[in-house]
């Protein structure tokens, strides 16, 4: 298998289970299990009840217009770097999410939860415009972002472990309002 058919399996995956069972009538449960790396779009338009796990790392779309299920993203077991200070899956990431939930174990691109509407997200850290025009769905960041977050952003909500404080002057304040969350030991921000 090459990273072109871990690409598209998901993608033809979801529409034979959509074209069978609709959105969100399959009451089943499908596991698929990927090491290497993957081209564009890994997992896009998943649908509940299937759960495509990679070992390794994705380009830009993984999760685009997701509407149900999961995708996990971990690196290698071979791998020698730092998950967290290295970026494991692409650009423009959970792009007009309707559903379903993505954890990746490492940094996104740019753009990361465009247009997200449902879906939920975890991820170490992210490039410029995370979360932008998102109107609903939970995202959490657990590491450093790019400037522009929450441009045009309406609706959902947005948590960014802050541990060095400028998180603020990463915002874009037009429209979204900041919060703290604060507990015993650490301070989070939430969008």
């Amino acid at each position: 298998m090459i990273n072109t058919d871990r690409t598209v399996v998901g993608a033809r995956l979801a529409g034979a289970v959509a074209k069978q069972y609709g959105n969100t009538g399959f009451s089943g449960q499908i596991t698929l299990n990927f090491h290497g790396s993957v081209g564009q779009s890994f997992g896009a338009f998943n649908l509940p009840g299937i759960t495509l796990n990679l070992e390794g790392e994705a380009n830009d779309y993984v999760g685009k217009g997701m509407h149900g299920g999961e995708i996990v993203i971990k690196p290698s077991a071979a791998a020698t770097y730092d998950p967290a200070k290295n970026v494991i899956i692409g650009n423009t990431c959970l792009y007009g999410a309707t559903g379903g939930s993505l954890f990746a174990r490492g940094l996104a691109g740019e753009r990361f939860a465009v247009r997200n509407s449902s879906g939920k997200a975890v991820i170490e850290g992210a490039g410029d415009h995370c979360c932008e025009y998102m109107t609903g769905g939970v995202v959490v960041v657990l590491g450093p972002v790019g400037c522009n977050v929450g441009a045009g952003m309406t609706g959902g909500l947005a948590y960014f472990l802050d541990e060095d404080g400028s998180f603020p002057t990463k915002v874009n304040p037009e429209i979204v309002q900041i919060q703290r969350v604060k507990t015993g030991c650490r301070q989070a921000t939430t969008l």
